[in-house]
């Protein structure tokens, strides 16, 4: 069997998370990442016996569009699929029911799921640290019980996950990143942007349109030069407070 960690990762956090659940295998692994716009996606074919762990934020209870788009390009030919759906510690609503929804799509068998809480992309007080040392002892329990169950046969069914079809609609967060004075032109972010929503020739500038505020040039940026409204996620934080307030925890659906 072969492992495959399939992610989209633009700040590390959902990374994070999937190496736990990956490096607990112990079995050999590719990764794939789904924020490198320049990767040919349709060349990615899997078989019955691959085994892929595809780890996607939550933006909004969904996920991410352009994540949807590659993921339908690759091939997955009955390869054996563990949806991992992370989140800031709010909810993740319909995420994990769209992203199974997406993988069968694509020819994957989701066989278990899991809903891991990460440090918040935006709003960095909610979710601090996380994942942690408690997560980490749930991660990989719930790998242990995954990993069991496809090499019994045990796990054969698609899992019912939480959600709703259809499902919720999310436009998106109005808040962009901007640049400051401090730009030195470098292009880092333009490069690693996976929307190629900064302009190359003018990476102090950000295509609003294309955008989805995942937080990739603000992770990158060397000279900590790019940031959203203090404001708008001030004002933001103060709506999701009583909603985050208390520790979420992570949750396993088996097949």
């Amino acid at each position: 069997m072969k492992l495959y960690e399939i992610v989209f990762s633009p700040t590390g956090g959902t990374k994070k998370v999937a190496d736990i659940i990956a490096d607990r295998f112990r079995w050999e692994s590719s990764l794939i990442d789904l924020t490198d716009r320049f990767l040919d996606f349709k060349a990615f074919t899997f078989g019955e016996e691959d085994v892929c762990i595809v780890a996607v934020p939550s933006y909004g209870g969904r996920i991410p569009d352009i994540v949807a788009e590659r993921l339908k390009e690759m091939k997955g030919n009955k390869a054996k699929a563990v949806p991992v759906t992370v989140y800031g510690n709010r909810a993740y609503d319909d995420t994990m029911l769209e992203l199974n929804d997406v993988l069968i799509e694509a020819g994957f068998c989701p066989v278990a799921a899991i809903a891991a809480v990460a440090e918040h992309s935006i709003m960095h007080q909610f979710a601090a640290g996380r994942p942690d040392e408690e997560d980490r002892r749930e991660l990989v329990d719930f790998t242990d019980k995954i990993k069991r169950g496809i090499q019994n046969g045990s796990l054969r069914d698609t899992p019912a996950v939480p959600g709703n079809r259809p499902y919720r609609s999310f436009s998106g967060v109005p808040m962009k990143p901007r640049s400051g004075k401090s730009c030195t032109k470098c292009g880092v972010c333009a490069e690693a942007c996976p929307m190629g929503a900064i302009p190359t020739d003018m990476p102090m500038s950000t295509e609003h349109d294309k955008c989805i505020t995942c937080m990739r040039c603000i992770a990158v940026c060397p000279q900590k030069n790019r940031s959203i409204s203090k404001v708008l996620v001030a004002a933001g934080a103060q709506k999701l407070k009583k909603t985050c307030r208390e520790r979420k925890k992570n949750q396993l659906f088996l097949g």
